[in-house]
């Protein structure tokens, strides 16, 4: 019996003293990442005071993504004195002012330490269409008209002409011409768009004003499409599929093209008669 009580001291002896190794090894490990970290802070302090971390000139700053700007004209929109620390240029408010401007949609700035230097990445707007809004002036007795000009993207964003042209010295303004208020055509104008600049028709002119009925002006003439509509890229591919018509009809008699009913295709001609394409007829059209 006394032999069991003596081993038992003896095992209960040895575990307290893996015990307290452990702890002692914890308390070590734990100093030593404490001075890690104190000393990488430390580090990092020190690199961050040192006089090299400057902007000392725009060559300092790196601008990737822009097409239609230029370096310089970026460099305008920046609003940064040199030399200036680093440390104390705020990115995500330069960022912030850079997508104020109307031909920038997106901005990204960042720090860059090694050199020392910001790098700004840059998404244009890149305009498709030139937009004009026609107001009736509230104290014209005459009815006159006001027209306010501008540019579309792709996505219906309308970028005021004069503030685009003022930074983008290089740009050449599309040939595109846009008639109505974007308030009319934004829910349709980015399937529309994509469905004209994929089509193998030119499409100079449209014209949104009337609500009932959207007229185009392509090679063909004047094509009326109706109330505008999902259906609207539909259409458009129809009218594709009869871009030989000129070869068939005289275009100098062609007053119109009436595309409202795909189904049912006329052609309004000068002197007031309808003549219209069946599907026969559209079938032998050449693609």
């Amino acid at each position: 019996m006394a032999s069991i009580v003596s081993i038992s001291r003896t095992i209960l002896a040895g575990r307290r003293k893996k015990l307290r190794k452990k702890r002692l090894i914890k308390f070590i490990q734990a100093i030593w990442r404490t001075l890690a970290v104190t000393s990488l802070a430390g580090g990092l302090l020190w690199i961050a005071i040192q006089p090299n971390w400057v902007l000392k000139t725009p060559k300092d700053v790196v601008i990737t993504g822009n097409q239609l700007l230029s370096d310089q004209e970026v460099q305008s929109l920046l609003v940064l004195s040199y030399p200036q620390s680093l440390w104390k240029i705020e990115p995500s408010r330069i960022a912030r002012s850079l997508q104020q401007q109307p031909s920038i949609a997106q901005a990204t700035v960042s720090r860059r330490l090694f050199p020392p230097g910001l790098v700004v990445q840059l998404q244009e707007r890149t305009p498709v269409a030139i937009a004009q809004i026609r107001r009736e002036q509230a104290n014209s007795k005459n009815g006159n008209t006001k027209a306010t000009m501008g540019l579309l993207d792709a996505y219906g964003v309308w970028i005021p002409l004069k503030n685009f042209t003022s930074l983008n010295s290089r740009v050449k303004l599309p040939t595109l011409k846009v008639i109505g208020t974007p308030e009319q055509y934004r829910p349709y104008w980015s399937s529309f768009y994509e469905a004209i600049s994929q089509t193998s028709l030119k499409v100079t002119e449209i014209d949104w004003q009337d609500p009932t009925n959207l007229i185009i002006k392509t090679e063909l003439g004047l094509v009326h499409l109706g109330t505008p509509s999902p259906q609207l890229p539909e259409q458009i591919k129809v009218l594709a599929q009869i871009r030989h018509l000129p070869s068939q009809l005289n275009p100098n008699e062609i007053e119109y093209i009436d595309l409202k009913n795909p189904e049912q295709l006329l052609v309004q001609m000068n002197h007031k008669n309808s003549k219209p394409i069946s599907k026969s007829t559209k079938k032998n059209l050449r693609v």
